[in-house]
C-alpha cells in the first residue's frame, strides 16, 4: 500500500512524467491533488501495471481527483533545451494549470521541481515573473522512485503514461511504418530499424541519437 501523504499538508501535489527515454513523440508531465481520504490497493508506479490496469485507473483517478493537468512538450522544445529540463519544464506547466494552488509537492526522481525556472526557448511556454515566483514560493521535495511509495506520484504517473500513449496512438496513424501503437516511441530494434529504412519524421527527437550512424537519416514530411 503507497503512502497517502508526504509533507502533512492537505493540498499536497504529486508530479511525474512519462516519455523521457524515446526517440519520437512528447514527453508528458501530469500533477494531481487527491483528497485526503483517497484509496486504491492497485495504484502503483506506472511502469510496474499493465496497458489494461493504466486504462483502467485513469477514469478512476480523474474522477476522484481535487485537480489533475497534464501538459506535453514536443521535440522542437526537447531539441532545444534537452529532455531532463523538457521533464521539469513540463511538470513546473502542470502545477500552474491546477485548479488549487498546491500547499506543497512532491517530485518523483532527483532534482527540485524549481531547478531552472523560466528558461528562455524559442518553442512552447514561456513563464511570466509572477508565473516563476509562485513556483518558487511553493515547497517541494523530490523523491527518488516516489511513484512507487506515493499515491499522488503514482496518480500522476498513469495520466502521464495514459495521455501520452494516447497521444502516440493517435500519431501512429499518420506515420504506422513506426509502429508508434506498439513501441510508444521508445528505441526498440523495431523502431530503429524503421527509422533506418524510412528516415525521420517531425515527431523524432533530432538531438537524441536515433541510429549509430546519423548520416544515414533522412526526413519524411
Amino acid at each position: 500500500m503507497l503512502e497517502k501523504n508526504y509533507s502533512g499538508l492537505v493540498l499536497e501535489t504529486g508530479t511525474d512524467e512519462a516519455g523521457r527515454g524515446c526517440l519520437a513523440g512528447p514527453v508528458t508531465a501530469a500533477a494531481i491533488i487527491l483528497p485526503e481520504n483517497f484509496e486504491n490497493i492497485i495504484l502503483n508506479d506506472s511502469k510496474q501495471l499493465s496497458e489494461k490496469t493504466r486504462a483502467l485507473l485513469k477514469p478512476i483517478i480523474e474522477k476522484e481527483a481535487l485537480c489533475f493537468a497534464v501538459t506535453h512538450l514536443f521535440p522542437e522544445e526537447i531539441d532545444e533545451i534537452n529532455i531532463l529540463n523538457a521533464s521539469m519544464k513540463g511538470m513546473q506547466e502542470c502545477i500552474l494549470k491546477l485548479k488549487h494552488v498546491p500547499e506543497f509537492i512532491i517530485v518523483d526522481g532527483n532534482r527540485s521541481l524549481n531547478a531552472k525556472l523560466g528558461l528562455k526557448n524559442s518553442f512552447g511556454k514561456q513563464f511570466s515573473n509572477e508565473e516563476i515566483a509562485l513556483l518558487k514560493s511553493i515547497p517541494n521535495q523530490s523523491i527518488i522512485k516516489g511513484d512507487g511509495k506515493y499515491l499522488s506520484i503514482a496518480a500522476a504517473s498513469v495520466l502521464a503514461k495514459t495521455y501520452r500513449d494516447e497521444f502516440m496512438d493517435q500519431i501512429h496513424e499518420e506515420f504506422p511504418m513506426y509502429n508508434w501503437k506498439k513501441n510508444k516511441g521508445y528505441p526498440t530494434k523495431e523502431h530503429r530499424e524503421a527509422i533506418k529504412k524510412y528516415g525521420t519524421t517531425k515527431y523524432h527527437r533530432m538531438s537524441f541519437r536515433l541510429l549509430p550512424d546519423q548520416l544515414e537519416l533522412n526526413f519524411i514530411e
